[in-house]
């Protein structure tokens, strides 16, 4: 992952917790008991779901495929 790409924490503080999600990534989301730690789970679990997705999407691609470069 070469690209320095930005992303948004949507955060909460909900009683004892706070909770974060990626707005535009469905799927991680994270509840820490700090801010700064919820900052930290949110990073973690966002890199490793790109990394997930990014296998599968060139495990679902075979062989013989392209990749390039979008901006949006």
């Amino acid at each position: 992952m070469g690209m320095n790409a930005h992303y948004t924490a949507v955060v909460k503080h909900e009683g004892d917790w706070w909770i974060g999600w990626i707005e535009e990534v469905p799927g991680v989301n994270c509840q820490e008991a700090t801010r700064d730690k919820l900052m930290d789970s949110l990073k973690v679990t966002l890199r490793e779901a790109l990394e997930f997705n990014r296998a599968d999407a060139l495990d679902a691609a075979g062989e013989d495929y392209e990749e390039r470069e979008i901006a949006v």
